[in-house]
């Protein structure tokens, strides 16, 4: 049927705006609403556009990561030239480089642990140190009889040291950090102390590792554990947690029904010893989960604890509310600091998007397996694992029994 020449002149311009849209429409990408927040990391800025694809296996999610970004350009794009690198330093104490026991003369230094310290067992033992010290940390008084220094941490030393006495060390590594006012030397997590110990190592944990999980739940996103149940951290763990698919053990907020339900969820768990704690089998059961929520009990610069490194060490992505300064102790792109969003909601959605995107997931894991490890390396370098020696050549410095009373 012919148009009449009227209607032509309509249609036409009609049929030339549809055409030039359906032209745009091959070149134009709109973003899906369910984009995860942007941030300044390589591969969630490819988040955008995301096809939704839950998964189960970490190996595979490494894999898949591997062939769109790969070591190469994660390596590339954290190379040690930033202005973080340069800020981190003064957060952790510089080993000392004149070596060990300059000046005094002494090739061997004994510490004896004196009354209870949470300080493990497993951490007594004879050490060879730098420069040839050895350094024996002991709770024995047979094996140190003649100890050049005595550890104290939840008993207080004696007021007085007279000369050819042992050293006073003091331990506090709670957020208070109160030295005794009686001691030579005060250790505590803070690099201002005079021997620093982060919360970064493994002794105290090291048990603990005896499986780690390679699957991954989709259901249960995120893991807690608490059984101290401060209100303010119940507060805010209450709020994130009723936005996200979890599992809660410990007394706080347990929704599995008991202290002991990680065996009967993961009886791989059990190691074949029947007498194991809730605390023993930790590690294994938060490796299932792609996410641990850590929540400090203060927010104070450098207190950052094992309740984000033990998400690490499990192999899960921590979700972090804590220390301003904790990317002076953990690894490029390991961690969600839950204090950089807006509301609880934005962080909700956002580790959503992440346990969605199998890319995405993975990049929080590419610091170990490319070996970008930032100024983690320090962190570990001042952590418990190294304390007795770090100890033991500061003691050697001093003089051990031979150093001037105050």
């Amino acid at each position: 049927m012919l148009l009449p020449s009227r209607s032509i002149q309509y249609v036409a311009p009609m049929l030339a705006f549809a055409a030039t849209f359906l032209l745009l429409l091959r070149f134009l990408d709109f973003p899906t609403p369910t984009s995860p927040l942007p941030t300044k990391t390589l591969t969630q800025t490819l988040i955008p556009k995301p096809t939704k694809s839950p998964f189960t296996d970490l190996l595979s999610a490494y894999s898949q990561w591997d062939a769109q970004v790969g070591c190469q350009r994660f390596r590339d794009e954290r190379k040690p030239n930033s202005s973080s690198s340069s800020s981190s330093s003064s957060a952790i104490q510089e080993l000392e480089g004149s070596g060990c026991g300059a000046g005094a003369g002494m090739d061997h230094v004994s510490v004896l642990v004196k009354g209870w310290t949470w300080i493990p067992d497993n951490l007594d033992n004879l050490y060879y140190c730098r420069c040839g010290l050895t350094c024996l940390w002991t709770k024995s008084e047979v094996l140190a009889d003649t100890p050049d220094a005595l550890l104290f941490e939840n008993v207080m030393p004696p007021a007085m040291r007279r000369k050819g006495d042992p050293l006073r060390v003091y331990v506090d590594l709670e957020a208070s950090r109160k030295p005794s006012g009686f001691e030579d030397i005060f250790i505590g997590y803070h690099a201002k102390d005079d021997v620093q110990s982060t919360y970064a190592g493994a002794f105290f944990h090291n048990n603990r590792n005896y499986h780690i999980s390679s699957q991954k739940r989709n259901d249960t996103l995120v893991y807690w554990s608490s059984s101290r149940c401060l209100p303010q951290r119940n507060k805010l763990a209450k709020s994130f947690l009723s936005l996200v698919p979890h599992h809660s053990f410990g007394r706080c907020l347990n929704n599995v029904g008991g202290l002991d339900m990680a065996l009967s969820l993961y009886p791989e768990c059990s190691n074949q010893d029947s007498a194991l704690h809730w605390w023993d089998h930790l590690h294994c059961a938060m490796s299932h989960y792609k996410f641990v929520l850590a929540i400090e009990n203060h927010v104070l610069d450098s207190y950052v604890t094992e309740k984000l490194f033990y998400a690490l060490d499990a192999g899960s992505v921590p979700i972090y509310f804590g220390a301003p300064n904790v990317w002076d102790f953990v690894p490029p792109n390991s961690i969600i600091d839950g204090s950089k969003f807006s509301s609880l909601e934005e962080l909700a959605s956002y580790v959503k998007a992440v346990a969605d995107d199998p890319v995405a997931y993975a990049e929080f894991h590419a610091w170990r397996r490319c070996g970008v490890m930032g100024n983690y390396g320090k962190a570990r370098a001042a952590s418990l694992d190294t304390l007795p020696c770090r100890l033991c050549e500061l003691i050697s410095r001093k003089g051990g029994r031979n150093a001037r009373t105050l």
